[in-house]
């Protein structure tokens, strides 16, 4: 089973394209996973283990006739809980919200279902997806799955925790502060907030808008770097409804030229020191670039001790005035 559930999604895809595994084969292996480690971390707050079964066997049934729907044709992914899922309670983490069942999916999330792709439940967070650790009056806290004491992160904490355990191979998170960042960074998995204006919000709650609209974004998460350039060009684009998003080309990371690029980096922000283990493998890294033939230089950014400061300040302002929008 482990060849299955710790398999990235691009692996898996192509998997089931071939028939060399089954859509049902790869769904079933993961809802067992979560079943085995789900009660340990509370990660996944709604199941739709049975659906997931059901649109598994109908992407067996389709490949079999040669129909493909696309990409993640067949592939199992999870949704954070602030983004709405039809048929599927979508609570935001708070209890005003605690029996509300969207009727229609967010943009992201048919833009993936479109794509192939099978949803296996909702993940958890903080209320209203604003902290960095997430625990909520409706369902409680979620763990890190290296350690059940400490914690997964915020505010996409339950989309990291189940991807790092091999319950998911591919979620979606949002991040304005962190929230895709700071729990990919606590489980060890990938993930990425993107350019403001590539991936439409509709459907998230809170809603966009608001004088922090450009702050956030959604942006998707998983094991691997591969995956996350396998679903940019699925999420990107207008959906005519988020004003925020705007037409503008997404580039081919494979069109980069690596060596081309200079690498500066610093291993103390001068507000705190990360770390040993940190400090040796962001410098780990910074050598391999440099031993490939990049430019790397060590180079902390002046003034960066004063961001966090700046960013709490803004940070209160701005959410309070986001919360008094009608």
């Amino acid at each position: 089973m482990n060849d299955l559930i710790y398999a990235s999604a691009t692996t898996i895809a192509n998997s089931i394209k071939t028939k060399e595994v089954s859509s049902e084969e790869v769904v079933n292996a993961h809802l067992e996973r979560i079943e085995e480690i789900n009660p340990k971390l509370n990660a996944i707050v709604q199941s739709t283990a049975a659906e997931a079964r059901r649109e598994a066997r109908h992407a067996d049934s389709l490949l079999t006739k040669g129909e493909i729907k696309g990409p993640l044709h067949g592939v199992p992914i999870t949704i954070k809980d602030n983004i709405e899922t039809a048929g599927v309670i979508c609570t935001s983490g708070t209890k005003g919200r605690e029996k509300f069942i969207p009727t229609e999916d967010a943009t992201v999330v048919k833009r993936l279902r479109d794509a192939g792709a099978i949803l296996l439940g909702k993940t958890n967070l903080p209320e209203l997806g604003l902290a960095f650790e997430s625990d909520n009056l409706v369902y409680g806290k979620t763990c890190n799955p290296y350690d059940l004491s400490c914690t997964s992160g915020g505010s996409s904490g339950g989309e990291a925790a189940i991807i790092a355990s091999g319950g998911s191979p591919l979620g979606m998170g949002n991040d304005l502060g962190g929230s895709i960042r700071i729990p990919s960074h606590f489980c060890g998995t990938a993930g990425i907030k993107p350019n403001s204006g590539r991936f439409p919000r509709t459907g998230h709650f809170l809603p966009p808008g608001g004088a922090i609209d450009n702050w956030w974004q959604v942006g998707p998460m998983a094991r691997f770097v591969e995956d996350l350039m396998l679903v940019m060009p699925i999420l990107y684009g207008v959906d005519w409804r988020d004003p925020g998003v705007i037409p503008v080309p997404l580039g081919d990371p494979k069109k980069v030229d690596v060596k081309k690029l200079n690498v500066s980096f610093h291993t103390d922000n001068g507000i705190i020191t990360p770390i040993p283990e940190i400090v040796d493998t962001v410098s780990k890294a910074a050598n391999v670039l440099s031993d490939i033939g990049l430019n790397v230089e060590e180079n902390r950014p002046p003034g960066i001790e004063q961001a966090f400061d700046i960013f709490m300040g803004l940070w209160v302002l701005m959410v309070a005035l986001w919360l008094a929008l009608p």
